[in-house]
């Protein structure tokens, strides 16, 4: 973290500044450290409504304690081809793991993708996976078999015929589709209920409001997808020195709207 590691005492005015209602940006700059250390710092430790001093110290302590006995073996991997700092890459699979358990994702899952996100190649194998997070096969197997379930997921086989677990940029569309149909669902179910509890009844009202609000939202996220759909594909000019002037084939194969 700039400026050495957060401590005791800083964590305990992170805790109070939450409990404040105060914004990360806020509390960053009374305790003069950037606003994401603040943001990963809370995000790691359970969060704006769990954080707690003393937990996330010892937390903390636990995990440079691991890191001075062992560096993950995965680490390399991601850091030799392009100059990272290993410390800062670990720390924001951290952050990057823990706002996907935040968002619903088991935690499991929330590593893997996590994993593949980073991964610059887009796609690993099984015992790839196995390796970088240190798990069992099992534990991958099960995360797969539900990321697949998600449609977060794709599997495919290479040229060596083995199989390969990866995403493309069109998944994260494909996911706002899906959450904007569950929403959809959701308004239909709650208009259902006007008629079944007694049309301008209190609860009738309270579901006829929420049908017109969740509708709203769902057209809302459709239309917005669609409209930036195509960011997902842009290729944003590589910095003089890059090591990769083009984007990297797409494991997946051709997007649909490609055939």
């Amino acid at each position: 973290m700039p400026g050495g590691r957060l401590t005791q005492q800083e964590r305990q005015q992170i805790a109070t500044g939450l409990a404040d209602g105060l914004a990360y940006a806020e509390i960053a700059r009374r305790l003069d450290r950037p606003t994401s250390t603040i943001t990963r710092e809370v995000m790691r430790n359970g969060g704006p409504a769990g954080y707690r001093a003393d937990l996330a110290h010892r937390a903390t302590e636990r995990r440079a304690h691991r890191r001075k006995r062992a560096a993950p073996r995965g680490s390399k991997t991601l850091t030799e081809d392009y100059g990272r700092d290993p410390e800062a890459v670990r720390a924001y699979e951290e952050t990057l793991t823990t706002v996907f358990i935040a968002s619903g994702t088991p935690k499991m899952m929330a590593r893997v993708m996590a994993c593949l996100t980073l991964s610059d190649s887009g796609s690993l194998t099984a015992a790839e996976l196995a390796e970088r997070l240190e798990v069992s096969p099992a534990s991958i197997s099960k995360a797969i078999t539900f990321l697949e379930s998600q449609d977060l997921v794709r599997r495919f086989r290479d040229e060596g015929r083995r199989e390969r677990y990866g995403f493309d940029e069109d998944i994260w569309y494909q996911s706002m589709v899906a959450s904007a149909r569950s929403t959809a669902q959701v308004a239909e179910t709650s208009r259902q209920g006007v008629a079944v509890m007694g049309r301008g009844t209190p609860a009738a009202v309270r579901l006829e409001n929420a049908a017109r609000f969740l509708d709203f939202v769902a057209e809302t996220m459709l239309r917005a997808s669609e409209q930036a759909r195509e960011v997902l594909f842009a290729n944003p000019a590589a910095a003089p020195g890059d090591k990769a002037d083009a984007a990297p084939d797409d494991p997946a194969g051709p997007r649909p709207d490609q055939g």
